[in-house]
């Protein structure tokens, strides 16, 4: 998939600014951004569910001329999948698969990739938000995908349901599929991708691997969780610590274990923290960031993106 210089506006509100996105087989492209930076307006490009004002798309080596339709070989959902209630899990996929003149051949097993089979008889009504976002999941499946566009697919999910999903969108990947998913999870985004494009107002403001984003976090200072052996001789030590600064619980505004240090510093005072806990016969027992490196990323990056104050 790759977009050039895609534009697309609302009225008078700009959603998309003149966008670039590659995104290639066998990956797992991550799509972030916070609320009305325009993931959702460019997935629907992807699904064939908008048109593009300006700018120009190309779907699997084909260009994306003016009409709504979904390319070949492209599956997902925005919004969460559009399901039949009354309908059972397994009624569903076969609904679907009739409307594309297909036979159920492949039902089941896209119910036992997504964890679904002991559920495949009830009705969809009664299904929690993840068992949805599943059973959405599985629909795209049966169509074996290229292009497999995703709208917050962990959302809802329970540890059991989130491996399903991770292990099913890893293997797609394994076997040449290309998928983009957006997510607010950073936790998912980091389990899961390899490249990610983060948008705000409207426009693209990184698109890279994953490790250059968290590289350039860590770059940086962070703040660190330290439980150890003896806290008040951790206290201490990282009170001598040069370029490293002991912060106090409501420096974070977050409940704070007293016998957990919070400390502010880059990688290399950090470093020399450990080294010093270390040599003082203290033992290290959790050392990590209070926010994810790649969470520090994108809220530094959207911050800046505010401030510069584009248009949308």
């Amino acid at each position: 998939m790759r977009a050039r210089r895609i534009s697309k506006s609302f009225g008078d509100i700009v959603a998309l600014d003149g966008i670039d996105v590659e995104i290639a087989e066998g990956q797992v492209h991550g799509l972030v951004g916070p609320n009305g930076a325009g993931k959702t307006t460019l997935l629907g490009l992807l699904l064939g569910l908008a048109r593009a004002d300006g700018g120009e798309l190309e779907i699997l080596g084909s260009p994306v001329r003016d009409t709504l339709a979904v390319p070949d070989g492209v599956a997902g959902f925005v919004d969460g999948p559009g399901l039949y209630p009354s309908l059972t899990a397994w009624q569903n996929l076969a609904a679907l698969a009739r409307l594309r003149g297909d036979g159920a051949d492949g039902i089941d097993d896209a119910l036992a990739e997504v964890g679904l089979t002991d559920v495949a008889g009830d009705r969809v009504r009664g299904f929690s938000l993840g068992m949805r976002q599943r059973l959405g999941l599985a629909a795209a499946l049966l169509t074996k995908p290229r292009l497999l566009v995703l709208d917050e697919p962990a959302n809802g999910l329970d540890p059991a349901g989130k491996r399903h999903v991770h292990r099913v969108l890893s293997r797609l990947a394994a076997h040449g599929t290309a998928v983009v998913l957006s997510s607010h999870r950073m936790d998912d985004l980091a389990a899961l991708c390899s490249e990610v494009t983060l948008l705000a107002t409207g426009r693209v403001v990184f698109s890279g691997p994953v490790r250059t984003l968290v590289a350039g976090a860590l770059a940086g200072e962070l703040e660190y969780r330290l439980a150890a052996s003896d806290p008040a001789a951790a206290r201490r030590t990282a009170l001598q610590t040069p370029q490293l600064r002991v912060l106090d619980g409501d420096d974070l505004l977050q409940g704070h274990d007293p016998d957990v240090l919070l400390v502010r510093a880059a990688v290399p005072a950090l470093d020399d923290l450990v080294a010093r806990l270390i040599g003082a016969g203290v033992g290290v027992r959790e050392l990590a960031p209070v926010v994810a490196p790649l969470e520090a990323a994108f809220l530094a990056l959207t911050a800046t993106a505010d401030a510069a104050g584009e248009p949308r």
